[in-house]
């Protein structure tokens, strides 16, 4: 079985990460989300609700499980899950330097997992969970914000911006 993950903080989960997913499930058997956590990292969105909101948007993929990790490298627990790929975007050259740098520590530790970069079509290759969370709040941003989130996240971002947790 071919099987990869594709790991990130989805603080909140973009299109783009839903992009990155999508052509992951037509590549592989079995994609496992990995959500990071970090606890040197402040996150916008809880564990729960990031788990909870990738699980709506992502229902309508088949063979997808979604799981969170945490104080371990990403090669380890995809070894631990039996994964042989790690699946990773590139947007910009930065990008590509830090995860071409990343992948050669991966294959030191595990040679028998192989990192797959895919870079995303222009049009949502700049989206960031950073920058939609900076769309929001002026007159309006809903409009803006919905082109680069599901669904179910742009309602969770007009609930979390009515309660002024900004």
């Amino acid at each position: 079985m071919r099987r990869a993950v594709y790991a990130g903080s989805f603080d909140p989960v973009t299109n783009g990460h839903l992009w990155m997913i999508e052509r992951g499930v037509s590549l592989f058997d079995e994609m496992i989300v990995a959500i990071g956590e970090n606890p040197d990292k402040r996150y916008t969105f809880s564990t729960a609700e990031r788990l909870d909101l990738l699980e709506q948007a992502l229902r309508h993929l088949p063979r997808v499980r979604i799981e969170v990790f945490e104080n371990r490298y990403l090669v380890d627990f995809a070894r631990e899950r039996q994964a042989h790929y790690i699946l990773r975007g590139i947007r910009e050259a930065a990008d590509y330097e830090y995860e071409r740098k990343m992948r050669y520590v991966n294959a030191d530790l595990a040679p028998h997992i192989d990192t797959v970069f895919l870079m995303p079509p222009r049009s949502i290759a700049e989206i960031s969970s950073t920058m939609v969370k900076g769309l929001v709040g002026p007159k309006g941003w809903e409009q803006v914000v919905a082109h680069y989130v599901p669904p179910p996240v742009l309602s969770h971002l007009v609930n979390w911006q009515a309660g002024n947790h900004r």
